[in-house]
C-alpha cells in the first residue's frame, strides 16, 4: 500500500569543522517544515549553538558564525532536544545527510537521557538519482540545474535549508514522486558514525 508525502523537516547544521569524531561541533541548526507538499515558512526553527571552544578561522570564512555570536547561546544538550520537538511528527531532510546526521548522532550523547532521531532523507542522493548523467550534486550544483536563486547568505543554517527545501519540492515533481515509499527508496540514509 502507497502513503502520500507525510510532513517534511528540510534541516542544517553549520559546524566548527568537517568531523565530529574529531571534536568538532555543531554551532547552529536551523529546519523549516515542508507540509501538504508546500513549505511552510511559518514553521521554522532556527538556533546558534555555543560549541563550547573555539570556532576555528577557516569554520569562521565559510559560515561567517563568530566566538562573539555563539558566546551566549544555549548549549547543544539544550538545542537538540528543542530541534527534535520542533520536527515531531515529520520526516528529516537534509542535503548531504550524511554530514549533517553524522554529528547529531555524535552530539545527542550529550543530551540528558535517550535522544533518538528520525528518520533522515538526503537530497544528493535524491539529485544523484533524478540527474545520473550529471557530475555535481553539491547543494549549489543542485541549485543551478534547478534554476533557484542561491542565497547571498550561504552556509548559513536558514537559508540553506530554504534553498534545500526549494530543490527538494522540484526534484519531487521532476522525479514524479508521489509516495514516501518511493522517496524513501531513492533517498533514504543510514547513518555510520
Amino acid at each position: 500500500m502507497s502513503t502520500p508525502l507525510p510532513p517534511l523537516t528540510v534541516f542544517d547544521v553549520e559546524t566548527t569543522g568537517l568531523d565530529p569524531r574529531r571534536g568538532h561541533k555543531i554551532i547552529e541548526i536551523a529546519g523549516i517544515r515542508i507540509e501538504n507538499g508546500e513549505i511552510d515558512e511559518t514553521k521554522s526553527f532556527v538556533s546558534l549553538v555555543n560549541p563550547e571552544r573555539t570556532i576555528p578561522w577557516e569554520a569562521k570564512q565559510v559560515n561567517k558564525i563568530s566566538d562573539e555570536a555563539v558566546r551566549d547561546a544555549p548549549g547543544i544538550e539544550e538545542v537538540l532536544p528543542k530541534f527534535l520537538e520542533f520536527s515531531h511528527g515529520s520526516i528529516l531532510v537534509a542535503h548531504n545527510a550524511i554530514f549533517d546526521m553524522g554529528f547529531m548522532e555524535i552530539e545527542k550523547q550529550l543530551c540528558w537521557g535517550y535522544v533518538d532521531l528520525p528518520e533522515c532523507l538526503c537530497t544528493m542522493r535524491l539529485s544523484r538519482a533524478i540527474f545520473p548523467t550529471e557530475f555535481g550534486h553539491s547543494l549549489d550544483a543542485v541549485a543551478r540545474r534547478l534554476k533557484l536563486t542561491i542565497p547571498q547568505a550561504r552556509h548559513r543554517a536558514l537559508p540553506d535549508v530554504l534553498l534545500t527545501a526549494h530543490a527538494l519540492l522540484k526534484m519531487i515533481e521532476i522525479g514524479e514522486i508521489a509516495t514516501i515509499e518511493d522517496l524513501q527508496a531513492i533517498c533514504g540514509v543510514a547513518v555510520r558514525v
